[in-house]
């Protein structure tokens, strides 16, 4: 096996120091706030789907302080009188929020599910959010000089605010909430976990958005190579630049995260280098965690890890009969 980061041995002892700032927590605390605050004016509409064993509706609601319209489908039974548990998914960088065929696993099983556009990338939701200084092509350095006009900030938000989407709705349990997703989705998955306190379960496969510190100077391939093209263009502001980062790295979220939560990672990933990872793991507070290792595999999602997902939240949220 080709080795792109530390060896296992390596990866397991690795701990490196949290880069929170004195405020970091504070900082989150008035985010929150300001998103609960913010009236969410969503709209519903129900879509004809061609099977009628379900029911699919797009979703928008306001995103954070600018109201960029955040676009989702959320997707359950048809004629299901019960209050379902619910995941809400995340996609990854430069994805979108997919297809409903995508989730029929995950409604079979008994669940419901939210699955969102993240603003400004390749699905139906745009961003409003004006920006105070240049960035490189892609998300990663938008509004980067300033943790109040980060693109992280709105995105973050904005994720926090679909999981109060589903705390409105009158067939959702509101003690069986769950987040999910890969790579980019993965890192919201931990970001919510530590930040909305109804979120009661955390699936996160290959996360992103972990231990930037180290991410820049290991990942070979992926956006994180955006921010070090940043600091290459302007290296008089590396300092600024991480200081930004680090309200939201993962790695100094996780010691927020108490709820269950499994978490993949791939030891020849060159997008989100394994210490990263496991740095993030090695943090998070909750007493049931766990971290799927795969030897072999690159930033991705095998089936079976899909499998492992989907028998966890099985074991958490269906009663069986």
């Amino acid at each position: 096996m080709p080795l792109v980061d530390l060896t296992m041995e390596e990866l397991i002892a690795y701990k490196p120091k949290l880069t929170r700032r004195d405020d970091f927590l504070k900082f989150w605390d008035e985010n929150k706030k300001q998103a609960e605050e913010q009236t969410l004016n969503y709209v519903e509409k129900r879509i004809e789907y061609f099977s009628s064993k379900l029911e699919v509706f797009k979703v928008a609601y306001d995103g954070f302080l600018d109201k960029s319209p955040i676009i989702g489908y959320f997707i359950k039974k048809a004629e299901t009188k019960n209050k379902n548990p619910v995941i809400v998914f995340f996609h990854g960088y430069g994805g979108n929020k997919g297809t409903v065929s995508d989730y029929l696993g995950w409604i079979m099983l008994g669940f419901s599910v939210f699955t969102v556009d993240l603003r400004g990338q390749a699905g139906e939701s745009p961003d409003y959010a004006r920006y105070t200084s240049g960035s490189i092509i892609g998300n990663m350095t938008k509004g980067i000089l300033n943790k109040e006009t980060y693109y992280y900030r709105y995105v973050y938000m904005d994720s926090f605010r679909a999981i109060n989407y589903v705390l409105t709705r009158d067939d959702v349990d509101e003690n069986k909430i769950g987040v999910a997703g890969v790579s980019q989705g993965g890192g919201l998955a931990i970001a919510m976990a530590a930040l909305h306190k109804k979120v009661s379960l955390s699936l996160s496969s290959v996360p992103y958005l972990c231990n930037f510190e180290r991410a820049i100077n290991v990942a070979s391939a992926g956006p994180y190579l955006e921010i070090l093209n940043y600091i290459k263009a302007h290296p008089e502001q590396e300092k600024t630049v991480m200081g930004v980062l680090s309200y939201f790295d993962n790695m100094n979220l996780a010691p927020e995260v108490k709820v269950p939560i499994l978490i993949s990672v791939g030891l020849v990933d060159t997008i989100c280098p394994p210490s990263t990872i496991f740095a993030t793991y090695q943090y998070i507070s909750s007493r049931e965690k766990k971290l799927e290792v795969y030897p072999g595999m690159g930033h991705e999602e095998p089936n079976i890890h899909v499998e492992k997902k989907m028998e966890t939240a099985t074991k958490y949220f269906i009663v069986q009969q």
